[in-house]
């Protein structure tokens, strides 16, 4: 199987003229300028010098609504790749946008740079949420551009948040639902936190706005890492990723953040399948065999669901079995 390896570009803010209430993305991406040619150029060299030969090499334009530049400017940037793309050494192109922002002719000009997959933020498939979160645009845009991303033969990534005001469970999974059936090949799910210097700090310390719990975020994406599975839809990330700023606690001022926020999901996932097969067994010794890819999960984040099930048997002990997959397991009491 083929390994993918992806070259990031940042480019915070360009042509987004809407403010997304949670969104500061000189903080998130940490860049507050936008990047040269030059520096461009030794990202990508340096990134192309530590990735292994035979990897599959893509290049990803992030942080803002490419598309919302003109052509003349998105090509300015294209421009920069092509020789990378003409010579191999990167193989496609994928790039983040807004679904306001698509056309065909914006489409037809992707598709001459080797674009492989556009992103869409969605965030959420309710227009009550997407006009509380200051998004400027609607259900009927996204579904619009998904179809016309995927009726151009691109592949289609779908990005969502959990928790935006006036967000439920009950329209969290509609959205991730919507995700599906539009056709996304892959998404991204993002629990809502909020950032210093945004428009959702101020409602956040006027207590108009409570953010999820990391408790509530960790059940909530345990149900979507079943639904997006269960239809094959890829999950690229789930948790923002670990910026220093967050880390620190520099940018967070509320929310769910953890650094380990996948893991806590997939342990909280293992955590139903394990009680599913066990019930309420107890006994002595229990041995549970799982495939090798799900063993850090099945024995839980800081083994959470061992110490868990410590509490009703003497000895628990999980082994990899080769001939085991995804979810499979073999319990022996």
């Amino acid at each position: 199987m083929k390994k993918y390896y992806t070259i990031p570009i940042f480019i915070p803010e360009k042509a987004c003229p809407f403010r997304c209430i949670y969104c500061n993305q000189y903080t998130i991406a940490n860049k507050m300028q936008l990047p040269s040619n030059e520096e461009i150029k030794k990202t990508i060299e340096k990134y192309l010098n530590t990735f292994p030969a035979n990897g599959v090499k893509k290049l990803g334009f992030f942080g803002g609504s490419f598309t919302g530049m003109s052509i003349v400017e998105q090509n300015q940037y294209l421009n920069i790749v092509l020789p990378y793309l003409e010579s191999g050494q990167i193989e496609s192109l994928m790039l983040s946008t807004r679904p306001d922002y698509i056309s065909e002719e914006i489409l037809e000009n992707l598709k001459r740079y080797k674009v492989e997959t556009i992103e869409l933020g969605v965030q959420s498939l309710d227009d009550e949420v997407l006009a509380k979160s200051g998004r400027g645009h609607n259900v009927d845009d996204v579904k619009n551009a998904a179809a016309l991303i995927l009726k151009k033969g691109f592949k289609l990534g779908l990005q969502m948040m959990i928790g935006l005001p006036e967000d439920s469970f009950e329209k969290t999974l509609k959205t991730a639902q919507g995700i599906i059936d539009m056709g996304a090949h892959y998404t991204r799910v993002y629990p809502t936190l909020v950032i210093k210097d945004t428009p959702l700090e101020i409602i956040y310390n006027s207590g108009k706005y409570t953010p999820l719990s990391l408790e509530e975020a960790v059940e909530w994406c345990k149900h979507l890492m079943k639904l997006f599975t269960e239809n094959k839809v890829t999950i690229l990330r789930m948790g923002l990723h670990p910026s220093e700023g967050l880390i620190t606690g520099d940018s967070l001022v509320a929310g769910p953040f953890h650094v380990s926020f996948k893991e806590l999901v997939l342990s909280a996932l293992w955590k139903d399948i394990l009680e599913d097969k066990l019930k309420d067994k107890k006994g002595e010794k229990l041995t549970i065999e799982v495939a090798s890819k799900a063993i850090n999960a099945a024995t839980g984040y800081q083994s959470v669901n061992k110490n868990h099930l410590l509490r009703r048997f003497s000895s628990v002990v999980f082994k990899i079995n080769n001939n085991l997959i995804d979810n499979e397991l073999n319990i022996y009491l």
